[in-house]
């Protein structure tokens, strides 16, 4: 199946690659012959995370795959979330951080500049090495009044803790210009920085672990599996990491071959769940909150084909704000009647009204952890609930749901270790638990060395544990939320 994707991945990745150049420049850009027109999202939200999405309503509920536009800001609160960027790197915060992108770009050339300043907590920024030749993307890390040019393939965690940044290097190396000219920060080293001027700064040879760290290292590996297609194509391979792991291409009779996503039987359609969300000089954008809802939304198109259901076909360039060109199947008919929830709201948002408008026609299914031991897959949730590539293949899972409604595993889980007297987790912490399929390891392994990156270093407070922690069943049809917003995950 993955062979299958890969052949279609070099194709939609060459349309994309043609359809750049055609970009319009935008009006206020000050990079000559460039655009502001990018490809960035929120790629994954849990907890209480809020965007300021500059529309002049200032921070809403945030939910997952909203485009990220120059400007906008990101904050947390007991919450995690993911902003992923083209190439497939990606930049994460921990529970009370805060991020903005004063810039976003694009060169002549078609490379990416990208600047993202935290302005508090932790971020962890994941750069991927560039896997075919081609101008390099420019990431600008911004943290008080310093900058730092981070190279492709560095993996950095950078925490702010009042005036002072401690900048953790899990792989590469740092290159900082200082007053006295410049300092390397080697992988497995930490920087400990005045945020406010311009000193050499304090350097330590180990790296301390933190709670979210197996959080981090996990989502990490699972974005760099994408190089595999970024070699044949260069880096526009966008969101194909996703659909491999949560979908496969088909043979649909005479439909011909198209993409659906597991856990989808004829009944289920693309549009009957989503949000559409408002931004500024582009109108309303579809936002979906299925797992692999990118790039199956900002490019080609879906179709219905009988006996099978829908699936989604590349082709065409890539609709970035306005992705209503995915919407034009809506006129065709699914079994007699139109497409459910498509329709594009004609007016813009009223000076207090919700700015992003929830799309609810159906109950949504989602698949869940059932018990401390087992995960269910259930029909027609087309992997909405089903962790990213931790429970393995889910082909087989998926025909066992079709055919019987649901499919079961077995399952352990790996929290944060607790820096807490009472051996408890806090709230927070638990958003970065791990669900693994198969049994847990035997207790006289160490936990630290099965699911944690080793940094070196102290460990209080770091590592992971496996644990039979029960998560809370999630609802089976997620209400419209009352500030506007769309299905959460």
């Amino acid at each position: 199946m993955r062979t299958t994707l890969l052949f279609k991945a070099i194709t939609l990745s060459s349309l994309l690659l043609l359809a750049v150049p055609a970009m319009a420049n935008d009006a206020t850009n000050t990079n000559p012959g460039g655009s502001k027109v990018r490809i960035v999202r929120l790629s994954q939200v849990k907890g209480a995370v809020e965007i300021d999405r500059s529309i002049g309503r200032g921070f809403e509920p945030a939910i997952a795959n909203l485009p990220i536009v120059e400007q906008n800001q990101l904050r947390t609160g007991d919450g995690i979330a993911e902003i992923e960027f083209e190439d497939n790197s990606s930049v994460r915060l921990a529970p009370n951080s805060a991020v903005e992108f004063p810039s976003l770009e694009r060169d002549a050339a078609g490379a990416t500049i990208s600047a993202v300043h935290v302005v508090k907590g932790t971020a962890y920024i994941s750069l991927l090495k560039p896997q075919s030749k081609g101008p390099a993307n420019q990431f600008v890390l911004v943290f008080g009044a310093r900058k730092l040019n981070l190279d492709p393939a560095t993996h950095v965690r950078l925490e702010l803790q009042g005036t002072k940044a401690k900048l953790a290097v899990l792989e590469g190396a740092v290159h900082v210009a200082d007053a006295g000219g410049e300092t390397v920060i080697a992988k497995k080293k930490t920087a400990t920085f005045e945020v406010f001027d311009r000193n050499e700064p304090l350097v330590a040879k180990d790296v301390e672990s933190t709670p979210f760290d197996g959080w981090d290292h996990t989502a990490a590996s699972y974005h760099s599996n994408v190089g595999a297609f970024s070699a044949f194509n260069s880096p526009y391979a966008y969101g194909l990491s996703d659909m491999s792991y949560y979908g496969s291409f088909t043979n649909a009779g005479g439909c011909g071959s198209m993409w659906r996503p597991y856990f989808a039987s004829a009944a289920w359609s693309p549009y009957s769940n989503g949000s559409w969300a408002w931004y500024q000089g582009a109108g309303y954008s579809w936002v979906s909150p299925y797992p692999w809802a990118w790039t199956p939304y900002h490019s080609g198109s879906w179709a219905y084909c009988d006996n099978v259901g829908w699936g989604w076909m590349p082709g065409g360039g890539w609709n970035g704000l306005n992705n209503a060109g995915t919407l034009t199947p809506a006129q065709r008919t699914l079994t007699g009647g139109p497409i459910s929830g498509p329709h594009i709201p004609v007016h813009p948002p009223l000076p207090h009204g919700p700015s992003m408008i929830a799309v609810n026609t159906k109950p949504i299914p989602a698949s869940e952890i059932a018990s401390p031991t087992s995960f269910v897959f259930r029909k027609d949730s087309a992997g909405l609930g089903v962790p990213r590539e931790t429970l393995g293949h889910l082909d087989k899972f998926s025909n066992e749901s079709l055919n019987r409604g649901s499919a079961t595993t077995q399952i352990y889980t790996s929290v944060p270790q607790m820096g807490r007297a009472d051996g408890r987790f806090t709230m927070s912490q638990s958003l970065a638990t791990t669900v693994h399929r198969g049994y847990a390891p035997s207790s006289s392994r160490s936990s630290q060395d099965s699911y944690s990156p080793s940094f070196g270093g102290s460990s209080s407070g770091g590592g992971l544990v496996s644990s039979r922690v029960s998560a809370s069943p999630a609802p089976t049809a997620p209400a419209a939320p009352s500030s506007g917003g769309g299905v959460r995950k």
